[in-house]
């Protein structure tokens, strides 16, 4: 494709040799325009653009430095050769400052000419190329699933993309000129995070290294991060270029595996175990149940109520003994969740309910929201247990007293439940963790 070049000059005899020039040329593919003023040249670049201007430097309305960046404006990737019949070094170091690409003398053989367009013509080919190149590397940084930034020699943050963004919460601009070990990564990795980014830097091993990252809502993330250092012409690192992976879920099923294994393992200890305690346990009912009717016949009430209690006490105990034997037999062996109509509004009621005096000696005052026509197909108890556990939860945060929202709604072919409390909250830190079998903050 012809490349346009754009020739403003007075002189239009001068202009038409030149322009005879320059498409006659073996070396050029050019189509070669002509002005004879600034304010036409300046129309007729912004018209059709041009890749080379060649310009006079003395014009009948101005002068052709001033005319440099009109035409700049005009054409982005456009060069401007100037020329003159009357140069001095500080009128050819001005136009050079002004952004000239050459300054050539109206005296030129016409190879000099055809040599500088050339030039003027490989530059800006070099300048697209590297505008391209530019452009498919962002797109691929833009576009990579993984998380990518670009530190400077000090470890501040330079460029990240998007999926570094969309994790962080960080855009570009608000996360440059940020140190990213102190602005990112969890205090307990920073250090071992600082000893990979400098190997890299100072081209000695580096090691990739699994740091916690903190995310948008503040919960921890673990990132493993790959460093390597582009190096500039002096053969020192200009940037320090860091690859992330985000392998919070991976972590998180490599401890379910791990848990699941050590359960598998944990079963045939349990069954043994529960079998060698619910011996002794029916032995205990059934004992119980020969001194509750034995305590039946005394006649002495004085005697026979307080006994009475005791037993009752030991037979409530040893119920919550079997609860606990079920619960841990589930443990080990789960048992699948059974399916039948639940009332979920009820459910929620039954343990505010069964909390109710919990709560008041808590001072924690509750409200309710629960919307009667809430019915799905569930496991009733395992439901319960749910409830139960977020109550017990927020009672435990709320020392000085509280709310608790309590909520069951539905709509369509949906239901939920909600419990809230004006407690302190969750740990953002902990939030890929809690709902990881066994994990717990009480001590």
């Amino acid at each position: 494709m012809a490349r346009k070049i754009l020739i403003i000059d007075d002189n239009t005899s001068l202009a038409a040799n030149l322009r005879d020039v320059l498409e006659g040329a073996r070396e050029l593919d050019v189509e070669v325009s002509l002005a004879s003023d600034r304010a036409s040249g300046l129309a007729q670049a912004k018209r059709d653009g041009f890749d080379v201007a060649v310009v006079d430097i003395k014009l009948p309305d101005g002068s052709g430095v001033d005319l440099i960046r009109p035409l700049r404006g005009a054409s982005s990737h456009g060069e401007i050769i100037l020329v003159t019949g009357f140069a001095t070094v500080d009128s050819a170091i001005a136009a050079l400052r002004a952004g000239a690409f050459a300054f050539i003398l109206k005296s030129f053989r016409p190879e000099e000419l055809i040599s500088a367009v050339a030039q003027a013509l490989e530059k800006i080919e070099l300048k697209r190329e590297r505008e391209e190149y530019e452009r498919r590397y962002r797109a691929l940084v833009d576009a990579t699933d993984v998380l990518m930034l670009g530190l400077d020699p000090s470890g501040r943050v330079e460029l990240v993309n998007p999926r570094f963004t969309a994790l962080t919460g960080e855009g570009a601009e608000s996360a440059k000129g940020k140190v990213f070990a102190e602005a990112f990564v969890e205090e307990g990795d920073r250090k071992r995070l600082l000893h990979a980014f400098v190997g890299a830097r100072d081209g000695g091993a580096a090691p990739e290294v699994e740091v916690g990252l903190r995310d948008a809502a503040g919960a921890i993330r673990r990132v493993r991060w790959h460093f390597s250092p582009v190096l500039d012409a002096s053969k020192k690192p200009d940037v320090v270029y860091g690859i992330g992976i985000d392998v919070t879920e991976r972590r998180a099923l490599e401890r379910k595996a791990a848990d699941a294994e050590a359960l598998n393992a944990m079963a045939p200890l349990a069954l043994g175990l529960a079998h060698e305690i619910r011996n002794p346990l029916n032995a205990a009912v059934l004992e119980l149940h020969l001194l509750s009717r034995g305590i039946e016949r005394l006649s002495d009430e004085a005697v026979r109520a307080p006994m009475k209690r005791r037993v009752t006490i030991v037979k409530e105990e040893i119920a919550r003994l079997e609860r606990l034997l079920t619960d841990f037999l589930e443990l080990a062996r789960p048992r699948a969740p059974l399916k039948e109509p639940v009332e979920l509004s009820r459910v929620v009621g039954d343990v505010l309910e069964l909390e109710g005096e919990a709560m008041a000696g808590h001072g924690v005052e509750v409200v309710r929201d629960l919307s009667p026509e809430c019915f799905t197909t569930g496991d009733v108890e395992k439901l319960k247990q749910v409830v139960l556990n977020l109550v017990v939860n927020a009672l435990d945060v709320m020392h000085e007293g509280g709310t608790l929202f309590a909520k069951a709604a539905g709509e369509g072919s949906e239901v939920w439940f909600e419990i809230g409390d004006t407690g302190p909250g969750v740990d953002p830190t902990i939030l890929a963790e809690i709902f990881d079998p066994f994990f717990t903050t009480k001590a």
